[in-house]
């Protein structure tokens, strides 16, 4: 693959010509009645929203890599690439997707191999129970899935990787406040979103191309539920932890506004949406700060409602002119 800039480098007014992946594509209409593609292309490094106002080109398939040609503008607050031509790519591109395909850090059996081994020294077995149970209901998908369609662990084993970043994060407490049940919040941890393998449709890509009925009628919250309940059934498992396992997963959003129909009612509940929330927010956070220099402010974040700031102390490379490799690299293709 050609040397190209990443997504996460790129800011107004640049050039860029590269590889892309298609996250979703799709031919819309503008006011005037033109037809226009929108669509939502990534790296490794992030994302970003490009038009391209040719009627004539179909939408790509979501999966697909992409060549593209455009300019980088913005628009409400947020960039977005204008795309002046695209192509499939070549034999002779040898496009490496393992370059433009975002993936958890770490190798999804590592991840559920950490979490098996949580439930297996776990004391409490109507917990064990429980979560295998819910494990062998998710089956093959939690090796892919990610957590999200947009926002935080958007990526291929997002789903697992958030999943063991607030499992670890349970543990990292729980000395803390002896008081907790330490197995009721890593079952929490472990439970809370693995409905999501039901609330959406994701490819093995990890690019998520719509809401389930499910996931649109009932949401992960409510599955979550359902899902508990059936996997007790299965184990033959009855009594308080079947509900509190519940409460923890309806009410891990914290507030009625975030999704939740109840609000955290035990210590464990709420340091699970604490726990999970922060979880969130730093993974946000941190590919925010990827693609903000150094002593600059973000766009606007919606799911924040504030901008960001990149403190200059985490600047660990001289800044470089991106407008001249920008014009190195646009020479030539297409």
């Amino acid at each position: 693959m050609m040397q190209q800039l990443t997504v996460a480098s790129l800011s107004r007014d640049m050039k860029f010509e590269g590889f892309l992946l298609v996250r979703s594509a799709d031919q819309r209409t503008s006011s005037n009645g033109g037809k226009y593609l929108d669509m939502t292309l990534c790296d490794t490094t992030g994302d970003i929203n490009c038009k391209m106002w040719d009627g004539t080109v179909p939408p790509p398939k979501q999966g697909a890599v992409i060549k593209v040609r455009g300019t980088v503008q913005e628009y409400n607050g947020r960039l977005q690439m204008r795309i002046e031509r695209l192509r499939n790519p070549s034999p002779a591109d040898e496009v490496d997707v393992s370059q433009l395909m975002p993936c958890a850090p770490e190798p999804p059996k590592d991840m559920l191999r950490e979490i098996n081994r949580a439930i297996d020294k776990m004391k409490t077995p109507e917990l064990q129970a429980i979560l295998r149970e819910m494990l062998l209901m998710c089956g093959d998908k939690l090796n892919y899935y990610p957590a999200a369609q947009r926002v935080h662990h958007a990526e291929r084993s997002g789903l697992l990787h958030h999943t063991v970043s607030v499992l670890r994060a349970a543990e990292a407490v729980l000395p803390l406040y002896p008081f907790l049940d330490g197995d009721l919040l890593r079952a929490g941890a472990i439970a809370h979103d693995l409905s999501k393998t039901a609330e959406f449709i994701s490819d093995e890509a990890g690019n998520v191309s719509d809401y389930s009925a499910e996931g649109q009628l009932l949401g992960h919250l409510v599955h979550g539920v359902a899902q508990v309940r059936e996997a007790a059934r299965r184990a033959n498992v009855t009594g308080e932890y079947v509900l509190l396992l519940s409460h923890m997963i309806i009410s891990h959003h914290g507030l009625p506004e975030h999704g939740s129909p109840r609000p955290p009612m035990f210590p464990e509940a709420e340091m699970l949406h604490l726990l999970d929330d922060m979880d969130a927010k730093m993974n946000e956070m941190e590919g925010i700060m990827r693609r903000t220099p150094a002593g600059a402010f973000s766009e606007k974040i919606w799911t924040l409602d504030r901008r960001l700031y990149h403190p200059r102390i985490h600047e660990t490379e001289p800044e470089q002119d991106n407008s001249s490799a920008s014009r190195d690299l646009y020479s030539g293709l297409l």
